[in-house]
């Protein structure tokens, strides 16, 4: 994971969106722990405060969840979860955003499926 302090992006939801990805690319397994907040503090250089808002964001999104005593696991169903959320943003934001840039420039839907379709050969 990358925590870039220049971003526009707040630390604290980059350290969210970390943690789904590594959950989405099976780096971090359901069932497991997460680190501590502490140990990302550490790791990362960040306060602690930032990286429990992180968690509870997560905890809120039914990402993870904590165990007393022992610390936050990845909840069972999570990779799905996030796939069908990440799933849904592309559909919604990134693809819309494709084809009406497209259509302003004159590219037609067809186009943009012709191209699609050249990508996958």
């Amino acid at each position: 994971m990358i925590i870039n302090s220049n971003d526009i992006k707040p630390i604290y939801i980059q350290i969210a969106e970390g943690i789904e990805e590594d959950i989405l690319k099976g780096i971090t397994e359901e069932e497991t722990q997460v680190m501590s907040t502490t140990e990302f503090s550490q790791v990362y250089g960040i306060n602690p405060a930032t990286t429990r808002k992180a968690m509870n964001i997560l905890v809120d999104k039914g990402i993870l969840y904590k165990r007393r005593g022992l610390g936050m696991f990845v909840t069972i169903g999570a990779r799905n979860k996030i796939k069908v959320w990440k799933r849904q943003e592309f559909l919604n934001n990134k693809l819309k955003s494709i084809i009406e840039e497209g259509k302003s420039i004159g590219i037609s839907i067809e186009e943009i499926i012709m191209w699609l379709n050249k990508s996958r050969a």
